[in-house]
Order: C-alpha cells, then sequence, then structure tokens
C-alpha cells in the first residue's frame, strides 16, 4: 500500500496554477524534491560506508 502511494504521479504544474498564494507554490516545489534530497542521502551514507569498510579490511 505504501509502495503505491510512493509512486503516484503528481502534477506540479497544476497545483501551482491553483495555488492561493505563492508561499504555496515555494511549498510545492521543496515538496517536490524531498524524495530526491532523502534519496541521495541514503546513497552517500551507503557509499561513505562501504568506503570505510573497504579501507579498514573487512
Amino acid at each position: 500500500m505504501k509502495l503505491i502511494s510512493l509512486l503516484q504521479k503528481v502534477d506540479v504544474a497544476e497545483k501551482i496554477k491553483n495555488a492561493p498564494d505563492s508561499s504555496y507554490q515555494i511549498g510545492v516545489i521543496i515538496g517536490s524534491f524531498i524524495p530526491f534530497i532523502v534519496l541521495i542521502g541514503i546513497a552517500y551514507w551507503m557509499y561513505n560506508r562501504a568506503k570505510k569498510r573497504d579501507e579498514n579490511g573487512y
């Protein structure tokens, strides 16, 4: 169930068009980038762990 909600498409252009004010537009834009930022953070964390493990000889 959670996987389906993560894969749903969100029409950002339509949300911005129907936005009540400019602060809502900023929130929509930030909200659309948050998943990518989280994925980049996880990838960096995994890379850093693998790099440290390789350096220590495990």
